[in-house]
């Protein structure tokens, strides 16, 4: 007997503008990337409005699809605000928010670690998230839906003592994602991806030697992650493949947490 089945899953972005945040650089380039290969418009934001600028022409050469680069310290209320405000001038619409920036200075210890330097962290990896999806997933709820995708980190569940203030603020995201996802319910899917280590442009200052032997007794894939295999999961919850996936944090760490000692 042959069992019937549903349209096969698609993931076309034809027509959807995607922003991206830490979008010129590592996970948040190749999902841009990836985005726009599947038809989308990009707006890609960062600090450094350079590298957002040339990887908006690469872009537009690459693909043919319309390309923007915009400076953007997630950090800043205003710069968020701003953010959120050149988008939609420009394209009229955002289908799908990547809130991927982040950052985890180093501290010497944790009595060392300053006021400046925990409420940074927080800015950047909690407080800019919880402004750009409020003020995209209300538009979003309002319009004709979307996708947000919190870019998390295997830190939430697991932080090592060099980055507690970090694993505190991706803890913090992932309960965003997950109160979001019920405010914005049923238009707007909110989801996390939860990375563990990634070989892109943050492994250049780890000791890479150290990090591959421990690679093997710590990562039951016995190794670190590469950028373009975020690809998969960004455009699964991206696209309408995922029509039916929402407060879900998926995790991509080669298995490194939850595995056996």
């Amino acid at each position: 007997m042959t069992r019937s089945s549903g349209p096969e899953p698609s993931f076309d972005l034809t027509g959807k503008v995607a922003v991206v945040t830490g979008g010129s650089r590592g996970l948040g380039k190749a999902m841009v990337r990836a985005f726009a290969q599947r038809g989308a418009d990009v707006v890609i934001a960062s600090r450094k409005l350079d590298a957002c600028e040339q990887l908006a022409t690469e872009i537009a050469e690459e693909t043919g699809r319309r390309a923007l680069g915009v400076r953007c310290h997630v950090g800043t209320w205003a710069d968020c605000d701003q953010l959120v405000a050149t988008a939609y001038d420009r394209f009229g619409q955002v289908d799908v928010l990547v809130n991927n920036a982040g950052m985890s200075p180093l501290y010497p210890s944790l009595a060392e670690v300053t006021e400046e330097l925990f409420d940074k962290v927080q800015a950047v990896n909690l407080r800019g998230p919880f402004r750009l999806s409020s003020l995209i997933g209300t538009r979003m709820a309002a319009g004709n839906g979307g996708a947000i995708i919190n870019v998390s980190s295997i830190a939430a569940v697991q932080p090592m003592p060099t980055e507690i203030p970090y694993g505190l603020a991706k803890a913090g995201l992932n309960a965003l994602t997950i109160g979001l996802a019920h405010a914005f319910a049923p238009k707007v899917r909110v989801n996390g991806i939860m990375p563990g280590p990634f070989l892109t442009d943050i492994s250049k200052a780890w000791d890479l030697e150290a990090f591959e032997q421990l690679a093997k007794t710590a990562i039951p894939l016995q190794r670190g992650g590469e950028a373009h295999e975020i690809v998969g999961a960004a455009l699964y919850l991206a696209s309408n493949a995922s029509s039916y996936t929402t407060g879900a944090i998926l995790k991509i760490d080669g298995g490194t947490v939850f595995a056996p000692a």
